[in-house]
């Protein structure tokens, strides 16, 4: 048995290394400590699903939440970029205070806390205020999505059970992804700050139902939570997503070279916290790791070629083709939808395709889809993208199905959340970056059609080079 296949001991009292914790656990019947399966599914998929879908939701009310906030086109990178700045930054740091504090504890924290910032932002009245709820509805969806695969994982301590749980958490992702801009885009008829208000109550209602399902769970570890790290980790991020968003109104500008510097001197200075730190948040160790590198790659790309495009496209068609934002929802919906399904049904492939080759064919699947679609904003015809739609709608499932359990594969089970939290930082920095390079490209002189075509072929070249990488980083036998 390998490592990865221990069942999760992390009800167990910690082991008394380092600083020993103060509150051991007491002891408690076997019945008491085993966490209720299937409502932690059910928990954890509901609450993904409306962290994605307040994620998603801006990408067909874009025009409309611009106009009545006066944002400029060169700032509605930001209206975009909001939560994947909070879910970068904080996704690392909030999965590992999840293994340390309790998994529970940061899931239901996380879920009050995005109802009660999803409800704000629809109360903003300025660019920068939406974008700062948006920053913390992010920050928000980060301890929800770190903490819900450390809650899978223990639940389903079988590798079966972890194959099944982890499909339906993924397609889960595919469906907020998709059932986001369906509901803004029905609302965007009366008012579009109406669809944060209908997030915000859906997500104090997860959180509501969690206090009583949830079974607590952390690592098994002593020390102290790796705050330090955190701190200059999360630091580091947000410069980071700055600097990209900054970015595209030109790199040589004075604010987008401090901001990069500030990334470089904090990363350094996070490395070295690690090193010393008894507990770090991430084991530097895992860097060798051939699956925690394919992972890490396939969440890089997955947010720069896929999730960068499909997040400005919406609005590039309502600007272009004139499309209505319900229109586009639906069109939306047919890549997203099928996204769903194809995850909800991909852990049919296991043993016979591995989750590498899976994600390989993921990206080839998805650059070839929109390949297809160069030319379409030009000719004016919103049928010609429907073939693109479906093959990235089916390459973008088989992502969202392997990316998750390849995340939990890649370290040890005792710091699943961790593990998810990585992958998932390195989802959203790409995403901002690919946002910001989308709607560079596509702004740039010669058209918007020359732009989109643009920007679908780098799309497409970005995807086919991110095949290539996990296939190349496959375990050593």
């Amino acid at each position: 048995m390998t490592p990865l296949d221990r069942p999760d001991t992390s009800t167990q009292p910690a082991r008394t290394t380092g600083v020993a914790r103060t509150s051991p656990t007491p002891p408690t019947s076997p019945a008491a400590d085993a966490p209720r399966a299937t409502p932690t599914l059910v928990l954890t998929s509901a609450a993904t699903a409306v962290a994605l879908m307040t994620y998603t939701a801006p990408m067909v009310t874009l025009p409309d939440t611009a106009a009545a906030l006066h944002t400029s086109v060169s700032a509605q990178a930001w209206l975009l970029n909001g939560t994947p700045l909070g879910l970068a930054a904080l996704l690392l740091v909030a999965g590992s205070l999840a293994d340390d504090y309790g998994r529970r504890r940061i899931f239901l924290a996380g879920t009050v806390a995005l109802g009660l910032t999803t409800a704000l932002g629809a109360l903003a009245n300025s660019t920068w205020l939406f974008t700062l709820a948006r920053v913390a509805q992010g920050a928000a969806s980060a301890a929800i999505l770190a903490s819900s695969l450390g809650l899978i994982v223990h639940a389903f301590p079988t590798p079966r059970g972890r194959l099944r749980a982890t499909g339906v958490w993924g397609a889960f992702v595919s469906g907020g992804i998709a059932a986001g801009p369906l509901l803004a885009g029905a609302i965007a008829g009366w008012d579009w700050r109406m669809a944060y208000a209908v997030l915000g109550a859906a997500a104090l209602a997860v959180a509501l139902l969690g206090t009583r399902a949830l079974t607590e769970s952390r690592a098994p570890r002593g020390g102290r939570p790796d705050l330090a790290g955190a701190l200059t980790f999360g630091l580091a991020l947000v410069s980071l997503v700055a600097a990209l968003t900054l970015g595209r109104d030109g790199w040589l500008r004075a604010p987008v070279g401090l901001l990069l510097a500030a990334f470089l001197v904090l990363m350094a200075v996070f490395v070295a916290v690690e090193r010393r730190s008894e507990t770090p948040m991430i084991d530097l160790g895992l860097l060798r790791h051939r699956r925690f590198l394919a992972s890490s790659a396939g969440g890089l790309f997955t947010g720069l070629a896929v999730i960068g495009l499909f997040s400005f496209l919406p609005a590039l068609l309502q600007r272009a083709l004139g499309m209505s934002a319900m229109d586009t929802a639906w069109l939306f919906l047919l890549w997203s939808g099928l996204s769903f399904t194809v995850a909800l049904q991909a852990r049919r492939l296991a043993g016979r395709v591995s989750h590498r080759h899976q994600l390989a064919l993921g990206f080839a699947l998805h650059a070839a889809g929109v390949l297809t679609m160069l030319g379409a904003i030009g000719s004016g015809s919103w049928v010609r993208l429907l073939p693109g739609f479906v093959l990235s709608g089916v390459g973008s499932g088989l992502l969202n199905a392997a990316l998750p359990l390849l995340a939990v594969e890649s370290v040890p089970p005792t710091r699943a959340a961790m593990g998810s939290g990585a992958q998932q930082t390195f989802r959203y920095i790409g995403s901002c970056a690919g946002v910001a390079l989308t709607i560079a490209l596509v702004t740039s002189t010669g058209g918007t059609a020359h732009g989109a075509d643009v920007a679908m072929a780098v799309s497409a070249g970005l995807a086919a080079l991110a095949a290539a990488s996990v296939l190349v980083l496959r375990d050593r036998a």
